[in-house]
């Protein structure tokens, strides 16, 4: 979550002038989405201290990976690396999909 906000002060004070109107734009949401599946990461994290663990590790790499896919992704992309890094963007959103849904799944299991 640190990594979240510095990135985010560096888009809004020091990168303004460096990077475009949509890739200040770009910035913004690869912010968000960090910082969001972060939150929910250490949800996670609290659920596994009453919650059988096993399904809520492998939960937890899935955020995990996915955060670092997707808002990796477009940093690194921002940060002039070759477009071909660009497609594990959308593979990390796919993870960040597939953890939320196993986590839902996994809640209304523990509740049943």
């Amino acid at each position: 979550m640190a990594i979240g906000v510095i990135v985010g002060a560096l888009g809004s004070h020091a990168l303004t002038n460096v990077l475009a109107p949509r890739q200040l734009t770009s910035l913004g949401t690869a912010v968000e989405y960090q910082l969001f599946n972060a939150l929910g990461l250490l949800v996670v994290g609290l659920l596994m201290r009453t919650l059988p663990a096993a399904r809520l590790r492998l939960i937890a790499w899935a955020l995990l990976l996915g955060i670092l896919c997707f808002s990796g992704g477009i940093y690194v992309m921002l940060a002039g690396a070759p477009r071909l890094l660009g497609y594990i963007t959308p593979l990390g959103g796919v993870m960040l999909i597939l953890a939320w849904l196993a986590l839902t799944i996994e809640l209304w299991r523990s509740t049943r």
